[in-house]
């Protein structure tokens, strides 16, 4: 109980500060960045797996935000799901920028370019993931990422894509389902022990 009481205590503070930063308060909108940088940072870099470039779109997202704070609605969703979808289509016009014709499917593959550590084990481990996230729809990829390593609850994704809280759960199981019917068991081990979660 006292954990839902907290988790609406820091709603109320996310919007207060919301609320804020509409009105030009930069000490508020600094608060906002503290609270989101590095999750949007991390939902960048799943996307990328490039540091500097990781950086670069989750600077664009906040000062895209910072701009545009006047046209946050919290009526029409949470600040942290205005904020993701900001970052999302960053990613997305990224792709679109170094190729003319790009299908969302492809926005969401772990590009072949990694620039990690210098990290065999990590390379091979993401070329591994790569091939098995090819298995899924880009949607289904997207969902899988948002869930697994930005541990990001339904409610938030739904948030994110403009879905359903159910919908997005059931796409969940649906990819997960078609990861284990159509690859091999070591490949869906690999996924689940990178992402440090089971399900």
């Amino acid at each position: 109980m006292n954990g839902e009481i907290e988790i609406d205590i820091q709603a109320d503070e996310i919007d207060l500060w919301a609320e804020k930063s509409r009105d030009g308060d930069r000490n508020a909108f600094g608060k906002l960045y503290d609270r989101y940088m590095p999750p949007i940072y991390r939902f960048v870099y799943y996307r990328v797996y490039n540091k500097g470039l990781a950086e670069d779109l989750t600077s664009q997202t906040f000062l895209k935000a910072v701009e545009n704070i006047a046209s946050y609605d919290r009526k029409k969703g949470k600040f942290s799901s205005w904020l993701y979808r900001i970052a999302r289509n960053l990613v997305i016009d990224y792709y679109r920028s170094r190729k003319k014709t790009v299908e969302l499917d492809e926005t969401w593959d772990i590009p072949s370019d990694i620039d990690i550590e210098d990290d065999v084990h990590r390379k091979d481990m993401a070329e591994r993931l790569k091939v098995l996230m090819r298995i899924l729809s880009g949607e289904q990829r997207e969902i899988v990422v948002m869930r697994l390593w930005q541990e990001l609850p339904y409610n938030e994704i739904a948030g994110i894509l403009g879905k359903t809280e159910a919908g997005c759960k059931m796409m969940f199981s649906r990819a997960i389902a078609k990861l284990r019917d159509e690859a091999d068991f070591l490949a869906v081990v690999i996924l689940f022990l990178v992402t440090g979660m089971t399900g």
